[in-house]
């Protein structure tokens, strides 16, 4: 695997997302202290929408499931695995992120 230092864990937000590009890839990352993991990192593109802007949505809970509502349409995808809960047949690519020493990692070639 090879991983990515991203940014510092302080520089993210609580409770909202953040852009990157990583590995040449535009990333949105989302910081919820109060999950485990705390960080989710997926696509920044929205596969409905069809623009880049996944970063700007509303995260949220629906059934038990962490999510993120796209800001342009609405729908909801698991910040777990990447799943539109409207939709299930289309996805976003989610990426495994660990936080080390007040860092944050990126694994964009998992």
């Amino acid at each position: 695997m090879s991983w990515n230092r991203v940014c510092d864990l302080d520089a993210l937000i609580a409770n909202s997302g953040m852009g990157a590009i990583v590995g040449g890839r535009q990333l949105a990352l989302f910081y919820l202290p109060t999950q485990e993991p705390a960080v989710f990192a997926l696509d920044n593109w929205d596969p409905i929408g069809q623009a880049f802007v996944m970063a700007r949505g509303i995260v949220g809970d629906i059934k038990g499931e962490v999510c993120v509502a796209s800001p342009l349409y609405k729908q909801h995808f698991s910040l777990q695995t990447g799943q539109c809960l409207e939709q299930p047949d289309v996805t976003v690519p989610v990426w495994p992120v660990k936080v080390e020493k007040g860092e944050v990692w990126v694994n964009t070639t998992a």
